[in-house]
């Protein structure tokens, strides 16, 4: 990636919080003009110059990131609109709502501005600039076209604000929903002395991972939900006697007894 990549880009940034200083300084080393605003004035970003308002940052730029957060994006977008105009791309890197983003583009397009939703897919700190995004929306093939020479890895994924943001939040989901049952599971694990061998079963079944184990999963829980529900709610007991509170081997159950009902159905 070239040093001066983005040089002679000017980008406002409304946010400098951990990802949104992250990024901000990732683009000043790129040779962009970075100017940031963040409502707690004690956070900047290395390189880049302060507003003192978030349409003051916007005002001289060609492109605006808002990374504050879900909560505070349709207000960022209002502060930011009597400096929006005709040619510049106003880019939500918020995790919210599909609403949320409809919101937003609403607001930018109503001044002439292009608008994409982007949803970041790892975390931010660790790789700045080059967190992989998925965008949408009506500035999406902009900012990819923009972003994705700066080291960025961008998938445009449609034209409508908000189907972006709606897949990443389907994807937490999993990885949220994924975190949870891990750290129930070695809760109970550590409750019950074997939390090493559980946490290398984890480990090894995790990096085995492919297709086929996402098969079986999805395959054998229709297939054998009455006994696995069973399995869950034995489970869950278990937590309780360790004293770990079973909210996922419970949430597990449920969803195994859904589908043995729905199975049951479909033969009658």
């Amino acid at each position: 990636m070239a040093e001066q990549a983005g040089a002679d880009v000017r980008v406002a940034v409304l946010g400098l919080g951990e990802a949104g200083a992250s990024i901000a300084a990732d683009l000043a080393t790129l040779g962009a003009v970075v100017v940031g605003w963040d409502p707690d004035a004690a956070r900047h970003a290395n390189d880049v110059e302060l507003a003192g308002s978030a349409g003051a940052a916007v005002e001289h730029a060609e492109i605006v990131l808002s990374i504050n957060s879900g909560a505070a994006a349709v207000d960022a977008a209002r502060e930011s609109a009597s400096a929006l105009d005709e040619g510049k791309l106003y880019a939500d890197l918020n995790t919210a709502s599909r609403s949320v983003k409809e919101n937003v583009a609403e607001i930018v397009e109503a001044c002439g501005a292009a608008f994409a939703d982007v949803a970041l897919l790892a975390p931010v700190p660790r790789r700045g600039i080059r967190t992989p995004s998925l965008a949408s929306g009506s500035g999406a093939e902009e900012f990819a076209r923009r972003f994705g020479p700066l080291g960025m890895p961008v998938q445009v994924v449609g034209a409508e604000p908000g189907a972006a943001a709606e897949r990443k939040l389907i994807r937490s989901v999993f990885m949220k929903g994924l975190a949870a049952a891990i750290g129930e599971s070695l809760a109970a694990a550590d409750a019950a002395g074997c939390e090493e061998w559980l946490r290398d079963e984890i480990e090894r079944t995790l990096a085995g991972a492919d297709g086929s184990l996402v098969e079986r999963l999805v395959t054998g829980s229709r297939r054998h939900a009455v006994r696995r529900t069973e399995e869950m709610e034995a489970a869950a007991e278990l937590l309780r006697e360790l004293g770990v509170d079973p909210r996922i081997s419970q949430a597990s159950a449920g969803w195994l007894s859904g589908l043995a009902r729905d199975h049951e159905r479909t033969r009658t």
